[in-house]
Order: structure tokens, then C-alpha cells, then sequence
């Protein structure tokens, strides 16, 4: 019970990581407003999860849709503990020259800008609050990026920088700022970010990069969103925390 009556809030949250994460904190604890573009699973999700569970369909890179979605939340739960900004997309790993200036956008909007947006809506909330934590996942790829995804890359080169800036500006304001970087993960993405198909032979390819062997799963991404929303970590600001085998060595 590491979260015990925390109220968070996760992006992306219907599947993969983010699912992953929603999970773990309702084991420790938590109330989790399951967030997602696909408000079907995202009621499935909650449904499964439990009565601490509640679905919101948000396109976060919206943000009228972002605020509403926060303020579903502070009306479901009285409070706003920890947020995490997991929702992601990518190009599909290729050459740079074939990525559309529309595919682009996509990738900056949801990547980044929802960042913006949740910043925001959040951050006079925390202050009102005393305190408050935002995760944001980022990724090995804007440390040490992959060919074929310069685009993705510099959209979690962004990611990360802005989470160690946010996190020496609203240091005063006891919001607590820490990134999350995985290494290629398990998830609906994991084609694109391959850039052909997802076969035993493709994948080891990609696994022979990570000296731990293997690819991350969801269980790794949320222990780290764990231990950095618990009060465990509440001298731990500005950090990126590297969840991949080994990778970024």
C-alpha cells in the first residue's frame, strides 16, 4: 500500500505501459483515473481494476479535453496526487526523408505537447494542494537514439529535458518533476517502432542491443512509476530514470 489514497491520473492508460501502471497503483493503494483516446477500453480497463478505478476518454493533445479530464478527476476524487503523462506515439522506423510533416505533428502533439497542456491545468492545482508529483514517460530513444526514428527521438529528447526544467521551476512549489526512460518495450507500438514485422528473428535483432536480453514489459515501467510517485522518493526531482537493461550504457 505504497499509494495509499493517492489520486493519480494516467494517460495512455488502456494499454501497454500505461496499463501497467494503472494496475500497480491500484495494488499499492491508489484511485486512478484510467485516461485514454479509446474511452471503450479505458472502461474496460476501469472496470476490471475495480471501484478505484475511473475511465475518462481524453485526446490529450487536446487541451480543452486535457482540463476536462483533470477536473473529472478532482471532482471523482476531491484531490490530484500524482500525475503521469504516458501516452505516446511514434513514426514508423524508416528512413527520415519518408515521415510526413502531418506524421510529425502527430508525433510532437502527443508526445510533448500534451506535456504542455497537463503542465497547465496541474500545476495551480499543486500549488493550491502543497505538493503534488508528475511522471513523464520518456525513453531511451532521446539518450541514445535508433536509426530510422529521428523524429520519435527528438520528440523524447524534448520529453526529458522539459521534465529536468520543470522540475528546477516548481521545486519551490514542493511538484516533484521525474522521467521515466524505457528501453523498447512490449507494447501496440513495438512494429512500428521495429519497422517490419514482429517475429522471433526481427525481435532478437533488437534484443541483442540490450545487455540484459531482453525487451522491457509493462511490470517494468510501472515499478519505476511506483517508486517515484511513492513518498519514498521525496527528495528524488529531475531525474530520468533509465528502465532498459542496460541500453544507455
Amino acid at each position: 500500500m505504497r499509494l495509499d489514497g493517492k489520486a493519480t491520473l494516467v494517460t495512455g492508460a488502456a494499454s501497454g505501459f500505461g496499463r501497467g501502471i494503472a494496475e500497480t497503483y491500484i495494488r499499492e493503494g491508489a484511485r486512478v483515473a484510467v485516461v485514454d483516446i479509446d474511452r471503450d477500453r479505458a472502461k474496460a480497463v476501469a472496470s476490471e481494476l475495480g471501484e478505484n478505478a475511473l475511465a475518462i476518454g481524453c485526446d490529450v493533445s487536446k487541451g480543452d479535453e486535457v482540463a476536462a479530464a483533470v477536473a473529472t478527476t478532482q471532482e471523482a476524487f476531491g484531490r490530484l496526487d500524482i500525475v503521469v503523462n504516458n501516452a505516446g506515439w511514434t513514426n514508423r522506423n524508416q528512413p527520415l526523408m519518408e515521415t510526413d510533416e502531418a506524421t510529425f505533428r502527430k508525433i510532437y502533439d502527443i508526445n510533448v505537447l500534451s506535456i504542455f497542456h497537463m503542465t497547465k491545468v496541474c500545476v495551480p492545482i499543486w500549488r493550491a494542494q502543497g505538493g503534488g508529483v508528475m511522471l513523464n514517460v520518456g525513453s531511451t530513444a532521446g539518450i541514445r537514439p535508433r536509426p530510422g526514428l529521428t523524429w520519435y527521438n527528438s520528440s523524447k529528447g524534448a520529453v526529458n529535458l522539459m521534465t529536468r526544467s520543470l522540475a528546477v521551476e516548481l521545486a519551490p512549489d514542493r511538484v516533484r518533476v521525474n522521467g521515466i526512460a524505457p528501453v523498447m518495450g512490449v507494447t501496440g507500438l513495438l512494429e512500428q517502432f521495429m519497422g517490419v514485422p514482429d517475429t522471433p528473428e526481427n525481435r532478437e535483432r533488437f534484443i541483442a542491443t540490450i545487455p540484459l536480453g531482453r525487451l522491457s514489459q509493462p511490470r517494468d515501467v510501472a515499478n519505476a512509476a511506483l517508486y517515484l510517485g511513492s513518498d519514498e522518493a521525496d527528495f528524488i526531482t529531475g531525474v530520468i530514470l533509465e528502465v532498459d537493461g542496460g541500453r544507455t550504457i
